[in-house]
């Protein structure tokens, strides 16, 4: 996929923040997963609870990597 590790967790979501979460991925050409997983790690940052990037322009390039890699999946999928 893009280099990034994953792990397949099971998480409860209330019915309305699924339903925004795949508006959003869907506008965003991107799956639920990959999504919510993007935003979990800029609520994280956001909140000092994760690393700050060090290197803006890698962190840009891992997201990019990430959206081109779910909008083909997606495609594939049809």
């Amino acid at each position: 996929m893009n280099g990034m590790a994953t792990r397949k967790v099971t998480l409860s979501l209330d019915a309305a923040a699924w339903s925004f979460a795949e508006q959003a991925a869907q506008r965003a050409g991107m799956s639920p997963s990959a999504w919510i997983s993007r935003a979990a790690r800029r609520e994280a940052v956001r909140t000092g609870c994760g690393p700050v990037p060090e290197d803006p322009a890698a962190v840009a390039a891992a997201e990019e990597a990430e959206l081109a890699a779910a909008e083909e999946l997606m495609r594939a999928q049809g």
